[in-house]
């Protein structure tokens, strides 16, 4: 924690004077950069790394070094490391929005070089080549990450897939399968953003309030503040999840909702795949994402756009209507091909009020998808009008 706030001052108050390790970084960064090498086994060639960076370059490096992994600290490739610090501050002076871009969200959410615990892979220098034709024309960042967030899959050749071989995989890893799953596609487009100068984190959930899986998505900094997204772009601060993360619990190690950050903030970030691990830094987000679902849902109700449908699972026709009788199970709700929500039915020992629902907008068509007794996957189709509706499904 001192650590954390002799950094906040020194980028909260600019400079404060030269370091020891070299022009152009800070003194303030000489006790994070000696707790960081004290123990280090190969602190002389991180410190000759410094010495070496241009002079611009030298705060990113230094800032990496102090906040670094300990595992990446002794053993990244220091030719990967100075790539990648150059890379991101080509990109700061190519692009006016980067250059716009206050020190403290610069060093933190465009410099590092993992998102999460993935492979440490050369990803910057080929993002760099492959997003910076896609932004050419871009005026803001907001206009950015949208054709970034746009051209990824077609950039990159990832779609979502849960084959892939592993959760946490690294850009080359997806690539070279052509598939991940939202863990693996939120890494990617991460990289993609920050390639090209645009501030992304990580964030995610261990688990939905009613522990029917976890999720992970990306969120982008522009116009002062966080705004999420997905790999697969539906618009900014909205996705077919809100429903279910504005019902995460706050305070709730295994229900709510993290950002990851790359410096310490106080928290850790819980990466399902690696349960044990507290490497990774976070940061707890599940406040703004209840208030931004509640704030919506009183949107829509409001203005009378939206009704309520209810959808319950029976085992059987011959059981319907019975408590007994019904299945828990999940649900995704599709309009079209975008998947605009989805829950878990209630379970015989529920209330029979009880049960999954969702604001779905009238006069549209919509598809509830479940997987039957049998694995077969099914689909009820059902049409919205101007009043609630109960919609039924069944595992036989």
């Amino acid at each position: 924690m001192i650590r954390l706030l002799i950094l906040l001052c020194c980028l909260g108050l600019g400079a404060c004077g030269s370091s020891r390790y070299g022009r152009g970084i800070p003194a303030c960064y000489d006790p994070l950069l000696d707790a960081a090498l004290s123990a280090c086994p190969r602190a002389d060639s991180l410190r000759q790394l410094l010495h070496d960076m241009p002079r611009a370059e030298r705060e990113a490096m230094a800032y990496l070094i102090a906040w670094m992994p300990a595992g990446d600290r002794d053993t990244m490739r220091l030719d990967l490391l100075r790539e990648n610090v150059s890379c991101a501050c080509r990109a700061r002076e190519r692009y006016a929005w980067t250059q716009a871009l206050p020190d403290s969200v610069f060093l933190n959410e465009v410099v590092p070089y993992a998102v999460v615990d993935e492979v440490r892979d050369a990803w910057r220098a080929d993002f760099f080549e492959r997003f910076a034709p896609v932004v050419a024309g871009c005026a803001t960042m907001r206009e950015a990450a949208e054709a970034v967030n746009r051209a990824v899959v077609e950039c990159t050749g990832v779609e979502y897939n849960t084959q892939r071989e592993k959760t946490n995989q690294s850009p080359a890893e997806s690539m070279r399968q052509g598939m991940a799953s939202c863990t693996g596609l939120s890494v990617l487009l991460v990289d993609a953003l920050r390639a090209v100068g645009i501030p992304a984190r990580f964030v995610g959930t261990p688990a939905w309030h009613d522990d029917r899986g976890n999720h992970s998505w990306t969120e982008v900094w522009f116009d002062g503040g966080w705004h999420f997204t997905e790999y697969y772009f539906a618009g900014f601060d909205r996705g077919w999840f809100m429903a279910d993360a504005g019902q995460a619990t706050e305070g709730e190690r295994g229900h709510a909702i993290y950002a990851v950050s790359f410096r310490p903030a106080g928290d850790w970030f819980p990466m399902v795949w690696s349960e044990s691990s507290r490497e990774v830094h976070g940061v707890e987000v599940t406040r703004r994402y209840r208030d931004a679902y509640r704030a919506e849902r009183d949107r829509q109700q409001a203005a009378r756009t939206h009704v309520p449908v209810t959808f319950t699972m029976y085992r059987s026709r011959a059981v319907e209507g019975t408590s007994a009788g019904r299945v828990a199970a999940n649900v995704d709700v599709f309009c079209g091909t975008e998947q605009v929500g989805g829950g878990r039915t209630a379970a015989p020992q529920q209330d029979m009020n009880d049960g999954f629902r969702i604001l779905l907008e009238k006069h549209r068509n919509y598809v509830f998808r479940y997987e039957n007794a049998r694995g077969e996957l099914t689909e009820v189709t059902v049409a919205i009008g101007d009043s609630p509706m109960s919609v039924v499904g069944y595992m036989e």
